[in-house]
């Protein structure tokens, strides 16, 4: 996994980084889709036009400078004119990713706009969003559309009509973490919808969620980095990139923890991109400390509990997958009485309300004595296990399982294992389920 950092790649290496992880994950193609960075100089770098997007190096970006001279090898993208246009109409944005990724296509042809408040993460990541008349591509007309849509509100992403999206960012990463955080909300509202009905929260209870992110905890300075725990960094820093490789876990969202010693554990940090973290962005809890200097996530005090309660739990996962959250924020019972493997691994996962994460920890650490997984509604899903990588292989039957649910749901009612056949599961399999 390479490491992306913003302040110290030129333009050509972010554009050129950032386009060809869209291509890898499915959400542009060959010839569809182009990014963009303004520099201090005013200068712009864009992709080039008609160049093959699975296989383009940085030498292939192209410069066109201030005063409209073009730089490089190629042409600048067709739709230059409505990136220049953004740029112009707003100091704030830096960067503009434009791709036609088939969630947020979906919204396009059919000229809607996502509702964004599934979740809070989702509504404070993506924020408002625009939505702008069909223009021409590459035209004059187009590039007023969406600028105007910039220019009247503060919102930083834009539905097309017809034609996918454009979004802004004060940087490249910046940007890209709105453009996959909204693609993620879209495919997560596509799927609720096969299951049943979309609860999405009130800006009130946003608001309330928001208030209750508790505030910077104690702090510890000299925590010493024994070779044991060296390790639990290696394989934490692992799992997390595996699970971004495998749209288990996305830039913006995801807490991974490992316990250490006793009660003390490791944990991620708060507002580091996941698939561009290092072992030194991990941190350490001692007696509810964090070591000095570190932000860790705003999920620290329930793992914290989930340990203190739980002796036989090692790590815990929570992360925002596409099928688990669709039956998170639709209300619907993820059964996992579809395969016995779904079953042994899983076992039923109840559901809980939304606000739970704050509301009562204590309540939901005493839960994973008897549940591996726990969805809690419109926020997320909690995963434990022994080691690392069986918390993570929970993940991956968990969303595997909800993947096959949201499918079933197109295909007929769900006709799951009745209980004879659960009771001859436990007897069969008593060693591994706990």
């Amino acid at each position: 996994m390479k490491k992306l950092d913003i302040k110290l790649m030129h333009p050509v290496e972010q554009i050129n980084m950032v386009i060809g992880r869209i291509y890898e994950k499915g959400m542009t193609t060959t010839s569809g889709g182009n990014i963009s960075i303004r520099d201090k100089n005013g200068d712009i770098w864009i992709t080039p036009s008609a160049v093959d997007k699975g296989d383009l190096t940085p030498k292939d970006i192209v410069c066109v400078k201030a005063d409209g001279t073009v730089v490089g090898l190629h042409k600048p993208s067709s739709e230059f004119p409505f990136h220049k246009a953004i740029f112009d109409a707003r100091p704030d944005i830096n960067a503009i990713i434009h791709a036609h990724p088939p969630g947020l296509v979906a919204f396009s042809i059919t000229r809607q706009v996502p509702n964004t408040n599934i979740t809070p993460h989702f509504r404070s990541v993506c924020g408002k969003i625009g939505y702008a008349p069909y223009g021409c591509p590459g035209s004059e007309d187009l590039g007023k559309k969406i600028a105007d849509q910039f220019i009247n509100s503060d919102s930083k992403a834009v539905i097309m009509e017809n034609h996918g999206v454009v979004l802004g960012g004060s940087d490249m990463l910046d940007a890209y973490q709105r453009f996959e955080t909204l693609e993620l909300c879209c495919c997560i509202l596509i799927s609720a919808g096969k299951l049943g009905k979309i609860n999405a929260l009130t800006d009130e209870q946003i608001q309330q969620y928001r208030a209750q992110i508790p505030s910077k905890a104690d702090r510890f300075s000299d925590p010493g980095y024994p070779s044991d725990e060296l390790a639990i960094r290696r394989d934490m820093v692992n799992i997390i990139h595996r699970a971004c490789e495998q749209g288990l876990m996305i830039s913006t969202f995801g807490t991974v923890s490992a316990r250490w010693n006793k009660n003390d554990f490791l944990i991620t940090p708060h507002n580091v991109s996941r698939w561009n973290i290092t072992a030194d962005n991990i941190i350490q809890v001692k007696n509810g400390m964090t070591e000095d200097n570190k932000n860790p996530s705003y999920q620290v005090k329930l793992h914290q509990r989930i340990y203190e309660e739980n002796p036989h739990i090692n790590s815990i996962i929570t992360t925002q997958s596409p099928n688990l959250m669709a039956h998170s924020i639709s209300g619907t019972k993820f059964d996992v009485r579809t395969i016995p493997e779904s079953w042994i691994f899983l076992q039923d996962v109840p559901s809980i309300p939304f606000g739970s994460l704050f509301d009562d920890i204590d309540g939901m650490a005493k839960m994973f004595d008897k549940n591996r997984v726990v969805l809690i509604e419109n926020d997320c899903a909690v995963v434990t296990g022994d080691k690392l990588l069986n918390t993570f292989d929970y993940l991956e039957v968990a969303e595997f399982s909800a993947n096959s649910l949201v499918m079933a749901a197109s295909v007929g009612p769900l006709c799951p294992m009745g209980d004879a056949e659960i009771d001859e599961l436990r007897v069969a399999f008593s060693a591994i389920i706990r």
